[in-house]
């Protein structure tokens, strides 16, 4: 079903805050091989810069002369998912950001990511068991992902969905901030 409400066409581009603008281009143009397509010069000496993700869609950060420094565990996720289950954040925080890849491309891009020094969770391949992931693909497998981490701890995923989501997918009533369900589901 589309959104019926306003005429989406997916992310236009996702803001973060880095502590070194010149080691985060370096990171996703060199690392990552992403095109750095706007530079912005803010007012008060910060910076804000652009990065092309694909598909006409952007992955943004500002440098800030004063910002606070990171939080893991609170503004952003402390671990790597698949080397830990404890990588929980706080209310209104970012998690993680993840990039969609060919399916095929798992074995290669982690190598690639690897041989660069960049360390990876293990393929995980994710389905409705109660871990929530399996070592193995199976029919309830929806995507498989591997994450790892940019230089100020920003929690990347590569991510492939298997098949396509289903009606049945949406099984759960969402809860309220006491983790009580809700009564209804729309």
């Amino acid at each position: 079903m589309t959104n019926t409400e306003f005429e989406l066409g997916g992310v236009c581009h996702l803001a973060l805050v880095c502590e070194d603008m010149e080691r985060t281009v370096d990171f996703y143009t060199n690392i990552l091989g992403m095109k750095l397509a706007k530079t912005v010069a803010l007012p008060d000496g910060g910076q804000h810069f652009f990065f092309d993700m694909g598909a006409g869609q952007y992955l943004a950060f500002f440098w800030f002369r004063n910002a606070p420094k990171r939080a893991p565990g609170i503004a952003s996720a402390a671990n790597i998912p698949g080397l830990s289950f404890e990588f929980e954040t706080a209310h209104a925080s970012m998690n993680h950001v993840s990039f969609k890849i060919p399916v095929d491309k798992f074995d290669e891009y982690k190598a690639k990511l690897e041989s660069k020094g960049i360390v990876t969770g293990p393929l995980l391949n994710h389905d409705d068991s109660e871990r929530g992931v399996t070592r193995d693909v199976h029919e309830g497998t929806y995507v498989r992902s591997i994450y790892f981490f940019d230089p100020d701890g920003v929690l990347l995923e590569f991510a492939a969905w298997t098949r396509e989501l289903r009606e049945g997918d949406v099984a759960h009533a969402p809860v309220n901030k006491y983790g009580v369900p809700s009564t209804s589901m729309s």
